[in-house]
């Protein structure tokens, strides 16, 4: 790690460069003890089609943001705390190499770099800061993620019922549980699921039967716990109390439509030791 370069002036000055980028429509980046670690272009899977994001890798935390000039201005700014990261190498498809997957309870995606070692260089240092501060909190790493979303151009029909033919009138929806691509017959239902929204949130037919049956596991499981209590207090009776899942994706991108995203012989990502 480098913790060592904690209070020093170029750390400052590193972090307050990506502040600057952000400018007001970024949160404060510069806490005590927080270290930019590195920083790099990767392409990340968007519902539509692949994107280019700027990447900043701190200590703590993941930055992420749209790129509107490069090394001058980024918005749509996303803050990932390490704690709840679990990352899953992927195999390369025809579209997309070096890819892996960022998995955290409430948003998981995929994510490429421009060549291996590039991949090779975030995953690592990903997963030693994800370990330093694990053993610094004494926290388990986490077990629920987010299903990441299954890009619309994977399917022209509905994945439920496989019998909807998507159009320009026909729309696609995600299920917020599976990520699969549905249509509005098959999703009709909403589902609160406090870890992704405080709102209750689109959910396929499948999974909200499913949410269902947890649901009243869950509350047969917290009436039987409750069944001693009542019987050893005489006259017991339980008391009767009276991201936006919007994403940056939907947004008109404003990079440069014939900018090659990657070029041979150049780094797209950088670290700092």
């Amino acid at each position: 790690m480098v913790d060592h370069l904690a209070n020093t002036e170029i750390n400052s000055q590193r972090i307050a460069a990506v502040e600057n980028c952000f400018g007001a429509s970024g949160q404060p980046l510069a806490v005590p003890g927080r270290v930019l670690l590195g920083e790099g272009i990767l392409t990340k899977e968007c519902r539509k089609k692949p994107k280019p994001r700027i990447f900043f890798l701190f200590n703590d935390i993941l930055v992420y943001g749209s790129i509107v000039i490069n090394k001058r201005k980024y918005n749509s700014q996303h803050i990932i705390p390490l704690e709840d990261v679990t990352l899953e190498t992927l195999p390369d498809t025809l579209q997309m190499k070096n890819r892996w997957m960022i998995k955290t309870s409430k948003k998981s995606f995929v994510v490429s770099a421009a060549s291996l070692t590039e991949r090779k260089e975030w995953i690592s240092h990903l997963e030693e800061c994800i370990r330093h501060l694990l053993t610094k909190t004494g926290r388990q790493p986490s077990t629920e993620h987010a299903a990441p979303w299954i890009p619309d151009k994977a399917t022209d029909i509905c994945m439920r019922c496989t019998q909807t033919k998507f159009s320009t009138l026909t729309r696609r929806h995600h299920c917020r549980k599976c990520g699969f691509v549905v249509c509005a017959d098959c999703s009709r239902q909403r589902f609160l699921m406090p870890r992704l929204s405080p709102k209750p949130l689109r959910v396929c037919n499948l999974c909200y039967r499913q949410l269902l049956a947890e649901k009243k596991k869950e509350a047969e499981a917290d009436c039987r716990q409750q069944e001693p209590i009542r019987s050893a207090i005489p006259g017991y009776e339980p008391s009767s109390g009276d991201d936006s899942d919007k994403s940056d994706d939907d947004k008109a991108d404003q990079w440069p439509a014939d900018t090659e995203f990657y070029t041979s012989e150049v780094s797209w990502s950088s670290f700092h030791s």
